[in-house]
């Protein structure tokens, strides 16, 4: 299985969950605005709300790079906000690609709300959850 993490962080809160990600699957996390050189059947995607939406370079990342996804795995960090899955569904639906029904959210740090999070227990979940996703537990 050919697999694939790429992120957008303003604050670094969702690069951190990135890089555990990658870890956990043997892959590289790499920035939005990497495109995929090859096709993979899993893209672990991660990003964060602004503004309540998904910044534009994923938007744009996805348009560029829809004929190399097989399916897409949400991952999230969110000062307030729940999750980005369903802004995520929508642009990927856009493109014609797939999205899991699991997805991956925490608090993230932003002004003095949830300071130190993503934490260790948070990476270490976002781990053990992409473990489960291909299957490396």
């Amino acid at each position: 299985m050919n697999i694939a993490v790429r992120y957008h962080s303003r604050s670094g809160n969702t690069e951190k969950l990135a890089r555990a990600i990658a870890q956990a699957v043997g892959a590289e996390a790499l920035p939005a605005s990497a495109p995929l050189s090859e096709h993979v059947d899993l893209l672990f995607l991660g990003t964060a709300l602004y503004a309540g939406g998904i910044d534009e370079a994923v938007k744009k990342f996805l348009s560029e790079n829809s004929s190399r996804i097989g399916t897409i795995v949400s991952f999230s960090t969110a000062a307030v906000a729940e999750s980005t899955y369903k802004q995520v569904c929508k642009a990927a639906s856009a493109h014609g690609i797939g999205v899991c029904d699991r997805e991956f959210h925490c608090r993230g740090a932003f002004a003095f709300l949830h300071r130190g999070r993503p934490n260790a227990e948070d990476l270490s979940a976002a781990a053990a959850f992409a473990a489960d996703i291909v299957g490396k537990k």
